[in-house]
């Protein structure tokens, strides 16, 4: 294996990672801007017939980025080595150390926000806004969410990894996805309006402008934030929000239990009389 086949072996890692494993357009998009940053930059050596990639280099060159921003691109690369090797390429790996990235609560949007966006916006706003909170989707989940997964009460969500779970549908995400096709008549994927299927950069953009008519400013994975937390607030047992989620394990679903404790902790300041006083206690 030469210095060139690390590059050329990069576009048979993505389609790995968009046809086997389900991953998003954006996620394959964000693969392929850390390989080719750093491919002209890694250090190439051989040892007894092993292929070694040091990314030391690379690494000093994107010392000063955020710390989350070097993980990912580092997560990137520990990723394309373990692909090589299953295709039976002798390749390893150095200076792909783990750095200590910060864990940050997610910030889901409030249900009255949300209630509040959901009346003033568009028939096909409001069926993107509403199924990916009531269904805790991931954008590209509901990008690829085909008609024949749709049930009465359950919907089937291929997710990450090509996992499948099933989702409750509630009274509300029916109404507006029998609106949606009587009004669009999509024939294989839920989002299509009239023979066009809408991408994932649309479907985001709709998000943005329901709530930017309410002066916020929303995210599409801030409503499966929303999800999450309300389920939790209101005594879902974890265990079922995480596979409800889709998560690998449930330690990826506790970060919602934190953010829940911050916010009953918020509360208690903001509501409780000793909490206000600014004489303190003595």
């Amino acid at each position: 294996m030469t210095k060139a086949d690390l590059g050329r072996y990069r576009l048979d890692f993505l389609d790995y990672l968009l046809d086997i494993r389900g991953y998003s357009d954006l996620t394959v998009k964000s693969y392929d801007e850390a390989l080719r940053e750093a491919l002209p930059r890694v250090e190439w050596t051989e040892e007894a017939g092993v292929a070694v990639i040091d990314l030391m280099p690379y690494r000093l060159m994107i010392a000063s980025q955020k710390p989350r921003t070097i993980a990912k691109k580092l997560s990137a690369w520990r990723s394309y080595i373990a692909y090589l090797k299953k295709q039976g390429l002798s390749i390893e790996l150095r200076s792909d150390e783990s750095i200590k990235v910060p864990k940050t609560l997610p910030k889901p949007v409030s249900h009255a926000h949300i209630m509040e966006a959901l009346a003033v916006a568009e028939p096909t706003e409001r069926m993107v806004v509403t199924l990916l909170y009531t269904l805790g989707l991931r954008l590209s989940e509901l990008h690829g969410l085909r008609l024949e997964r749709i049930g009465r009460e359950w919907v089937r969500i291929r997710g990450k990894g090509d996992k499948v779970r099933d989702v409750p549908l509630t009274e509300a995400a029916g109404e507006v996805i029998a609106m949606h096709q009587e009004a669009c008549s999509p024939r294989t994927f839920l989002c299509e309006c009239n023979g066009r299927r809408l991408s994932e950069n649309s479907l985001r953009y709709l998000v943005n402008r329901a709530f930017a008519r309410v002066g916020l400013k929303v995210t599409p994975h801030q409503l499966r934030h929303a999800y999450a937390t309300e389920l939790l607030n209101h005594d879902a047992r974890i265990a079922d929000v995480s596979e409800l989620l889709g998560h690998a394990s449930m330690a990826t679903t506790q970060i919602y239990t934190k953010l829940g404790s911050a916010l009953k902790m918020k509360h208690y300041r903001t509501a409780h009389p000793l909490c206000k006083e600014t004489d303190g206690i003595g």
